[in-house]
C-alpha cells in the first residue's frame, strides 16, 4: 500500500459547460467537470486523480498557471467530450453542428504543452487522441458519416458505450507488445470524428480493421505521449471487451519513473 504522499497524482483535464440561460443551475456561469469513469479508472491503478480547472476566464485571479500544475502533478489524462473546433486544426466547420469547443481546445492544448515541457507523460482518450493530433499539426474528419460514408458506424447514440468493433494492432509497436496475448480485441466506439492526417512525429499503433480508422497513436520522439480513440474506462469484463489494464499500468509506470528520476536529481549526494 502506498501512503497518500507516495501515490501518483494524475491530472485529469476538465470538460467545459459554458453559460446557458436555459440551464436551471449556474445558468450564467462556466462549469468545469469530469465524467466519473476516468477518475475511477485511474484509481483502479492506485493513482490519485486531480481535475485541473481552467486558469483563464472572466473570474480568473491570482498568478497560478498550468505550469504550476504540471510541476506538482505526475502525468496528464485528456478524456472525452465535446467535438474539437475545426479552427484548431486549420479548417472551417462543414456544418454548424460541428463548431466544437474552441475554449476547451485552447485549454487542453496548453495543458499538453505544460506537461510535456515538464517531462511528464500524457495519455489521451477519445477526444484526447483527437486533441493531441490537432495540437501537433494533424487534422480530423469532422463527421465520419458525412465524409466517410462507407465507414463503420463508430457512434450509436442509443447503444453508446455498448457499440463495439474489433481492433487491429500494428505489429512491432509498443501497444502491440503491451497487448500481446490478450483474450479479446473488441473495443467500444463512441465517436463521430477521427484522425484524417496524422500529426508529424507520431505513429499509428492500431486501426479499426473494417475501415482503417486510426484507433491508437504514440509520439515517436523522446516525449511520452500516447492516445487511444476508444474509452478504456468503459470496458468491463462482462462485455468481453479488451482488457486495457496494461495501458493504464504502462502510463503510470512512466509517471513513477519520471518522479523517481526527479527525486534522484534533487537528492544530495552522500
Amino acid at each position: 500500500m502506498h501512503s497518500a504522499g507516495e501515490r501518483l497524482k494524475i491530472a485529469v483535464s476538465a470538460c467545459f459547460m459554458h453559460p446557458d440561460p436555459a440551464r436551471a443551475a449556474f445558468a450564467k456561469k462556466t462549469l468545469n467537470y469530469v465524467e466519473l469513469s476516468v477518475p475511477h479508472w485511474l484509481m483502479s491503478g492506485g493513482a490519485l486523480p486531480v481535475m485541473v480547472p481552467s486558469v483563464t476566464g472572466d473570474t480568473a485571479s491570482g498568478n497560478i498557471t498550468l505550469d504550476d500544475y504540471a510541476a506538482w502533478l505526475d502525468g496528464l489524462v485528456l478524456h472525452g467530450g465535446a467535438d474539437l473546433w475545426p479552427g484548431s486544426y486549420g479548417e472551417a466547420p462543414i456544418d454548424a453542428r460541428w463548431q466544437g469547443d474552441k475554449l476547451r481546445d485552447a485549454y487542453e492544448m496548453a495543458l499538453v504543452k505544460a506537461f510535456v515541457a515538464a517531462g511528464k507523460p500524457v495519455f489521451g482518450i477519445c477526444r484526447g487522441l483527437q486533441l493531441i493530433n490537432a495540437a501537433y499539426g494533424g487534422t480530423l474528419v469532422q463527421d465520419i458519416p458525412t465524409q466517410r460514408p462507407d465507414a463503420l458506424q463508430h457512434r450509436d447514440a442509443e447503444r453508446y458505450d455498448q457499440n463495439f468493433h474489433a481492433l487491429e494492432l500494428v505489429p512491432k509497436t509498443r501497444l502491440s507488445s503491451l497487448l500481446q496475448g490478450v483474450s479479446s480485441y473488441k473495443i467500444n466506439s463512441v465517436h463521430h470524428q477521427c484522425i484524417k492526417d496524422l500529426a508529424p512525429g507520431f505513429e499509428v499503433e492500431a486501426r479499426c480493421p473494417d475501415d482503417g480508422t486510426i484507433e491508437a497513436i504514440r509520439a515517436t520522439g523522446p516525449d511520452w505521449i500516447a492516445a487511444v480513440q476508444w474509452h478504456p474506462e468503459f470496458h468491463k469484463p462482462e462485455h468481453g471487451t479488451l482488457d486495457d489494464t496494461p495501458l493504464l499500468h504502462d502510463f503510470l509506470a512512466q509517471a513513477h519513473a519520471v518522479r523517481a528520476a526527479a527525486s534522484h536529481t534533487l537528492s544530495p549526494e552522500l
